[in-house]
């Protein structure tokens, strides 16, 4: 495999870099002072503060900050760069059921992707999915729910234009070290400009940890998509791959942060055939 990446060089590139990295020192800064001042972790053991970061709907709020890179994108063989925030808040609604909120944020920069689509960045459509869980379980732990896609894209190529909704759904086991499990969504288009493409497409995101002591952990969370309005040759992303996180502390606050690697086994044309992850999640673990 070919690891040519190709690190920082121009100088609209640091500058651009340094005032999303600025912005989020500054998140990050904010959240740990309005959440973690007065408050302690629940959890006596990293390795359980591991499983529950590891939970797409635990019942603690989380604010993942997840950072990929995909070298060697668009027809000068760029890089190309997505920051996604995905703060999750759990909601009791009784004492039989829960309502965990998830939301993405996407920050995108992409380079010149054909002769007449220059590189731009900007913010992605944003979504929000709501998990409606069962407060008790055994070591099946389950979510279903709706997920919609808002067509927030500051430009035209980094979003659909499209207001979709559709279902989500997530299912793990906690067994031992191990904690693996899916979460899945099918988002449709209802509403939008008619010249823009429908949409109709799959995300699925198979996970699997095996859990140390002292907060390490071994991961694999490759983020599958299928869009069923291409062609079948255009149609999936299926990387493969994984990588290591550990539980750290800022003061009280627990800290999820992880590195993964992916080689795209299948890709659409004009993609990059690997992928690099590197996410840093702050932990709010709920009292009682």
């Amino acid at each position: 495999m070919s690891c040519n990446v190709r690190f920082v060089t121009a100088s609209d590139w640091i500058v651009s870099r340094s005032k999303v990295r600025a912005g989020i020192v500054s998140i990050v800064v904010g959240m740990v002072a309005i959440f973690g001042g007065g408050s302690s972790p629940t959890f006596a053991q990293n390795s359980d503060i591991a499983k529950q970061a590891q939970n797409p709907i635990a019942r603690l709020i989380s604010v993942p900050f997840e950072n990929d890179f995909n070298p060697q994108t668009g027809i000068k063989k760029d890089d190309s760069y997505v920051l996604q925030m995905k703060p999750v808040v759990p909601f009791k609604l009784s004492n039989d059921w829960n309502l965990i909120t998830r939301t993405i944020i996407p920050v995108i920069q992409v380079p010149d992707l054909t002769p007449s689509i220059g590189g731009v960045s900007g913010i992605g459509d944003v979504s929000l999915s709501l998990f409606l869980s069962p407060t008790k379980s055994s070591h099946i732990i389950w979510g279903v729910g709706p997920i919609v896609s808002i067509p927030t894209a500051s430009e035209n190529i980094l979003g659909t234009k499209k207001l979709s909704v559709g279902p989500t759904a997530v299912v793990l086991r906690s067994q031992g070290h191990w904690l693996f499990g899916t979460l899945v969504n099918n988002v449709f288009s209802v509403a939008g400009p008619s010249a823009r493409p429908d949409v109709n497409q799959m995300v699925m995101q198979p996970f699997v940890n095996y859990n140390f002591r002292h907060g390490w952990y071994l991961t694999s969370s490759p983020v599958v998509t299928a869009d069923w309005e291409k062609q079948r040759a255009q149609r999936w992303l299926v990387p493969v791959g994984g990588g290591a996180g550990k539980i750290v502390r800022i003061g009280v606050v627990p800290v999820n942060m992880y590195t993964q690697f992916f080689s795209n086994v299948e890709r659409p044309q004009g993609t990059t055939n690997w992928s690099a992850r590197f996410q840093v999640q702050l932990l709010f673990p709920k009292k009682g």
